[in-house]
């Protein structure tokens, strides 16, 4: 159905594998710094609690949407009735829409988190006041995202062995699953929103965790540089190598970030604009850069989470 790409059956096991890493490792992220978060009272709560929202993203989007990948390439074709594909589209659009502001969430807050001078408010009322604060943030993540999908509610479709897809979306899939396809009134609308979901949804949150990045960067090198100088600058000064550490997972997190969401912008909007000869080849690109960051993050929050590190040394030495 639509533009059916060949894939091998190195292709299909090299996806699976990527898939299966995304699920158990952000499961495993949920798990053990979930229950960090539940019995540590620390300074890091709430990085954390970010952290654990990432995450659930990442494993949604990988059980719903990917692991129905991995069952169509096996060669298993499922269609669904009209009203499961707008349910289905929506859910795919909602989550994977979530997943990238949770990334970028992620890095704002580590900005915001350096640029604070004050210390961290130590009574129990100032911390549940920024507890609540950061779960109405989130909430409004998952909300608004909710919003932008239900056109994916709307204008999606059940198709057929003969419907040919002419649009694609890199918040929804890059191809056509379980016989879904959009179904905008005219091609003019379609590319409209397609453009719009690009320009707002898609290559400004980049552009955004591009700034955050590099205001983090920044702020950690003038930092360093009045290391010694006012007592003011002290309760942020002393945490410098902690942050500086966090600093270089969360740029590794969003680089990581923006090489597979930009591969799949450029890839899929090809297709949308051109649909030359090269579309087959770039579908098959964005198709692995979709699921690259998923499978790979949980690996890099490793390497700069203790907790999470420990687990994983303590389960390999078992």
């Amino acid at each position: 159905m639509g533009l059916r790409v060949a894939v091998s059956p190195v292709q299909t096991a090299f996806y699976m594998i990527l898939v299966l890493l995304g699920i158990l490792g952000n499961a495993t992220v949920i798990g053990v710094i979930g229950q960090n978060v539940t019995s540590d009272r620390g300074r890091g709560r709430n990085s954390d609690i970010i952290i654990i929202n990432m995450a659930l993203s990442n494993l949604l989007v990988s059980v719903v949407r990917n692991a129905l990948l991995v069952i169509s390439d096996m060669g298993l074709e499922l269609y669904s009735s009209k009203e499961w594909c707008q349910f289905f589209m929506g859910v795919w659009v909602w989550l994977r829409s979530v997943n990238v502001w949770s990334t970028l969430f992620l890095s704002a807050f580590h900005l915001q988190t350096l640029r604070r001078v004050a210390p961290p408010m130590g009574n129990l009322q100032g911390r549940r006041n920024a507890l609540t604060s950061l779960c109405l943030s989130l909430g409004l993540i998952w909300l608004l995202n909710f919003i932008y999908s239900i056109p994916a509610h709307i204008f999606s479709t059940s198709g057929n062995k003969n419907r040919t897809e002419t649009l694609m979306l890199v918040s929804s899939t890059t191809r056509p699953l379980l016989g879904c396809v959009w179904n905008f009134p005219s091609s003019y609308s379609g590319l409209a929103y397609a453009t719009t979901s690009m320009v707002i949804h898609e290559a400004f949150p980049i552009i955004l965790m591009a700034f955050t990045n590099l205001g983090s960067l920044y702020t950690l090198y003038n930092h360093g540089r009045v290391r010694s100088s006012t007592v003011q600058d002290a309760p942020v000064i002393k945490r410098v190598p902690a942050e500086k550490r966090a600093a270089k997972v969360i740029l590794a997190l969003i680089m990581l970030f923006i090489i597979s969401w930009g591969t799949s912008i450029i890839s899929v909007n090809y297709f949308n604009y051109n649909q030359g000869s090269s579309a087959e080849f770039l579908l098959v690109i964005a198709r692995f850069a979709n699921i690259i960051f998923i499978a790979m993050s949980p690996g890099v929050l490793a390497i700069g989470h203790r907790r999470l590190r420990s687990f994983i040394k303590s389960m390999l030495a078992h």
